[in-house]
């Protein structure tokens, strides 16, 4: 910052020089006191763009006959005097508004005008004030420090770099040009990097892609530049399906990922090595994504010949990978409803009346022998084949043979009745109801 001294050089100068510009009655004598010019308020600072124009603004009242001038203090240059323009320099101008305000006037402002000005009053002893100008110059990225598109291995480390000018001083953060996040490490990511140098430490394949250097100083505009940072390292593959399962006929597609930079040779072959080529038969399908690449393998109509194992192939100039799918057979629906066995069907004739009686078993007469607490309990409730038949919880064995050669009798019909706790055979669908009563009520007196 400059400071002006009340007894400098550029004063006495001044003063000189109007006293022989303007004659000796340019320099005033101040009558009195109170007739004495004045500032009325101060020089504002002013900031301009680089290119625009400044204007420094000096308000003088009670002025009279005394004449106003402009000085470059750090230089100690006088600009003008009054309405006169003193230097040679064409970019400056002076102008006043009813001779209270006066106007110092610097068109396409350069950095060399940033600085001090002085406004100056010619009375004895001499009046002045002064205010700073300051020009600010939007940032602007230097080439030869700043780094340029970059091919590194992967696992290397990198440092990208960024030089910029401006004023004030420019700010340098680093973004991806997609404003993606970029991986700092650890598992974490940032939305941006600040600073000139931004480095990477063991550089992977998910760093790679273009970055911008951004400089910023708060003097529109901002700049920026490209730079590219290409990773290179070999073919990867991953398979989520290798087990693929087709039916005869059946349209199938085989799918595989690789990842490979630079970009990779990328084929299907079949058992013995052969290519798989596009044909009638097969259709190769290839969509890069940057370094990735999915391989799809389309099969129209898959036959007998076309189970086995097939690989998909990457290579670059690092190195070369495979993968391997086993395709293998399904049967179809139609084939599994051929090979199941039909169920056979058991036809039961209806038996006559006189078929029915003799089967029935004779009545016998048993001894009635008194046990305390005991009785004969059916454990196993599980009904047989061709037997549907609920029995109280003490029954004697001659129901049990009655019963048993009832059913024998009809052995496909489904019970209904229900009489006493006795549920009736299926056989009261062959001779009728009141025969099947009949027994029934025998069977309850037994």
């Amino acid at each position: 910052m400059w400071s002006w001294d009340a007894g400098s050089g550029a004063r006495a100068i001044l003063f000189m020089f109007t006293a022989n510009f303007f004659g000796p009655a340019a320099l005033g004598k101040l009558d009195s006191i109170h007739d004495s010019p004045k500032f009325t308020t101060p020089i504002a600072n002013v900031t301009v763009p680089v290119g625009r124009e400044a204007i420094l603004e000096c308000v003088v009242d009670n002025l009279s006959n005394f004449r106003i001038a402009w000085l470059r203090v750090d230089t100690q240059t006088i600009l003008t005097i009054y309405i006169h323009v003193i230097t040679k320099n064409h970019r400056i101008n002076v102008s006043h508004s009813e001779h209270k305000t006066w106007y110092l006037h610097i068109r396409d402002v350069r950095e060399s005008d940033r600085g001090w000005y002085m406004c100056q009053i010619n009375t004895d002893p001499m009046k002045s004030q002064i205010g700073y100008l300051d020009v600010v110059v939007p940032p602007d990225i230097l080439d030869y420090p700043t780094s340029t598109d970059m091919v590194v291995r992967e696992g290397s480390n990198v440092s990208l770099r960024c030089a910029a000018t401006g004023s004030p001083e420019p700010m340098i953060a680093w973004r991806r040009e997609g404003g993606e996040p970029i991986p700092i490490g650890n598992g974490l990511e940032a939305p941006s990097i600040e600073g000139s140098i931004f480095n990477i430490t063991r550089v992977n394949r998910l760093h790679m892609g273009p970055y911008l250097c951004i400089a910023s100083n708060g003097v529109p505009p901002s700049v920026s530049k490209r730079i590219s940072l290409i990773v290179h390292f070999p073919p990867m593959i991953w398979i989520q399906n290798q087990l693929v399962g087709a039916m005869i006929a059946q349209e199938i597609t085989l799918e595989c990922h690789s990842e490979a930079y630079p970009k990779s040779i990328n084929y299907w072959t079949k058992d013995g090595g052969n290519i798989i080529s596009q044909g009638a038969k097969y259709e190769p399908i290839m969509v890069d994504n940057a370094y990735k690449v999915h391989m799809k393998l389309t099969i129209k109509s898959v036959g007998q010949n076309d189970y086995g194992s097939y690989k998909c192939v990457s290579k670059n100039s690092l190195g070369e990978t495979d993968g391997t799918i086993k395709l293998y057979h399904i049967p179809s629906p139609s084939t599994e409803a051929e090979e199941t066995t039909t169920p056979t069907t058991t036809l039961v004739t209806k038996p006559t009346f006189k078929e029915f009686t003799t089967k029935l078993p004779k009545k016998k007469k048993q001894k009635s022998t008194e046990s305390s607490g005991s009785s004969n309990v059916i454990t196993d409730t599980k009904p047989t084949k061709g037997r549907d038949i609920r029995q109280r919880s003490s029954p004697n064995d001659l129901n049990k043979e009655k019963l048993a050669a009832i059913n024998d009798i009809a052995p496909s019909l489904p019970s209904k009745a229900n009489i006493n706790g006795v549920r009736s055979s299926k056989c009261c669908y062959k001779v009728g109801f009141w025969v099947c009563l009949y027994f029934m009520m025998a069977f309850k007196k037994i």
